[in-house]
């Protein structure tokens, strides 16, 4: 199912919506330290909270995040790209989408869009260490925003 998206004004939003912004605002600014203390400062349960964590952001957070389409040739053989994506999310990008082509003539295309705002290392490093990893036998950036 595809997923929609709406702008809503907050004062339409179910009370539960608006107490789980809050909880992440809290976090964000280091306010509290725990999701426990966090949803108990507002008043929230944590099944809530985490109900809603993932369906809520702020406007200008969306705003924020950098997403990057990157282009994959790879070695058709078990693990290469599992090895591509756990090294992503050790840098902290975030994989959004991923398109693999059949394999043929021993290789597969494997395109992804990553959200990669939460970086712990420039894009260049994080690059680097997949086109490192063997069965990699071409990366591309086809498109940054």
């Amino acid at each position: 199912m595809k997923e929609r998206y709406y702008l809503v004004r907050e004062d339409i939003l179910p009370e539960a919506v608006i107490k789980t912004m809050r909880v992440k605002e809290l976090l964000a600014a280091g306010e509290t330290r725990t999701i426990n203390e966090a949803v108990e400062k507002v008043g929230l349960s944590r099944s809530a909270f985490y109900k809603y964590k993932d369906g809520i952001h702020p406007l200008n957070r969306l705003e924020k995040d950098q997403i990057i389409t990157i282009s994959f040739d790879l070695e058709h053989r078990s693990g290469i790209l599992s090895h591509v994506l756990g090294l992503m999310a050790e840098y902290g990008g975030n994989v959004l989408t991923i398109h693999q082509s059949i394999p043929l003539q021993g290789r597969a295309n494997v395109v992804l869009s990553v959200e990669i705002s939460r970086l712990t290392e420039d894009l260049e490093t994080m690059v680097e260490a997949m086109e490192n990893v063997s069965g990699v036998k071409q990366i591309r950036i086809t498109g940054q925003g």
